[in-house]
């Protein structure tokens, strides 16, 4: 299994980044191949419409196209959002905006919300509620909410309570986006599943 880890945050060094590598280093332990697309300092531009013509292939090709094939090749995903005034972050948004269907479509994704503070649910019920619209992106009924991110996920030993509980519930959120990976593969390769009659969302 090859699991995609989306790091939403625009900031450099940011909490959420430093979250993802943790995760992709807990998932390599599991012997999962990983794939770590950060979105600080924004590096794609904002979605245009240019983006669907052929007169543009070639610039969206370079400055799209590897990161969606290397999207294509993952079985599941991991994305990673603070809570930005309520919100999901734009460039995360942007990002859903830049995928088709083919880069995550019918394939599981685990949602972790962080929060510097006791917030951090929000961009969790925005995803759900919208970013699987056109990409067919799947969500698991299980989610993760880092609150009082600067204090968790540290390289230091773990001293407080909610750090312990934290590690060892991403741990099952991650064991059980694998599982999903594996049972969701054999859907997407049916051939009725990519149906270029139906390329959105209802």
């Amino acid at each position: 299994m090859k699991i995609g880890i989306i790091s939403g945050s625009h900031r450099l060094n940011s909490e959420s980044e430093k979250i993802a590598k943790y995760i992709q280093t807990e998932l390599e332990n599991k012997q999962q191949e990983t794939f770590l697309v950060t979105l600080a300092n924004n590096p794609f531009p904002l979605w245009d419409e240019g983006k669907w013509g052929k007169e543009s292939e070639n610039n969206w090709g370079e400055l799209w196209g590897k990161t969606s094939r290397e999207l294509k090749t993952c079985d599941g995903f991991v994305i990673i959002s603070p809570e930005w005034s309520g919100m999901a972050t734009p460039g995360l948004k942007n990002f859903f905006l830049l995928c088709d269907k083919q880069e995550l479509a019918f394939k599981p994704g685990y949602i972790v919300g962080v929060s510097s503070s006791r917030g951090g649910s929000y961009p969790i019920a925005e995803l759900r509620m919208s970013s699987y619209k056109n990409t067919r992106i799947t969500y698991l009924p299980e989610h993760l909410i880092v609150r009082d991110c600067q204090s968790m996920f540290n390289p230091d030993p773990v001293t407080e309570t909610n750090d312990e509980y934290l590690r060892a519930r991403l741990n099952f959120g991650l064991d059980l986006l694998v599982e999903y990976s594996k049972a969701m593969a054999p859907i997407r390769n049916q051939d009725f599943v990519i149906n270029s009659k139906y390329n959105f969302g209802l």
